[in-house]
């Protein structure tokens, strides 16, 4: 096992989007991690396109690469890419490791397969607790309107209805009349 790792986790993380509510990696953030051309990792998946099955991997949209493009302004200099980005689900990343066969793409996917358990762990522990909060929220749901009940009793003990007072003191003629 190699000590230092090839790609630091965090990079890897940063580059794993959510897309048609799939976990996937973009092939030019592959291509860059794996020290090839997205042209060279394309034309591999080409090549091996039985090895990669529409639950695998799916070209974007016109509309998603523009979106893509927009959020992370990420455009190439000379013009961008001329076909839509190619997106790869955990399974296909994998695959890709069979197809891909050199040292550095072996080392980089051991960190791709690392950051996505780690990804789908993070996930499982915050379904937890929004499951947990939904179960509060059920159970004390009926206490709200419990809770104003009880305020407005509270607030009808203190405020008393406010009846005109006679005035205490001295009063003249000229204070009377000017009432």
């Amino acid at each position: 096992m190699t000590k230092k790792l090839v790609v630091g986790l965090e990079i890897i993380e940063r580059r794993i989007y959510l897309i048609r509510g799939q976990k996937v990696m973009l092939d030019r953030d592959l291509a860059e991690l794996y020290g090839v051309t997205t042209g060279n990792l394309n034309l591999a998946v080409r090549r091996n396109a039985l090895r990669f099955p529409e639950d695998f991997m799916f070209q974007l949209s016109a509309e998603e690469a523009k979106s893509l493009l927009l959020q992370f302004a990420r455009a190439n200099i000379r013009g961008g890419r001329r076909t839509p980005p190619h997106a790869f689900t955990e399974q296909g990343v994998a695959m890709l490791s069979s197809v891909l066969k050199t040292r550095r793409a072996v080392l980089v996917n051991i960190v791709i397969m690392r950051a996505f358990v780690k990804l789908r762990a993070m996930l499982a522990t915050h379904g937890d607790v929004l499951r947990k909060l939904e179960e509060l929220e059920r159970k004390y749901q009926g206490h709200d309107t419990q809770i104003a009940s009880v305020f407005n009793a509270i607030r009808g003990l203190i405020t008393t209805p406010r009846r005109p007072r006679p005035r205490i003191g001295f009063t003249s003629a000229s204070t009377k009349r000017g009432r």
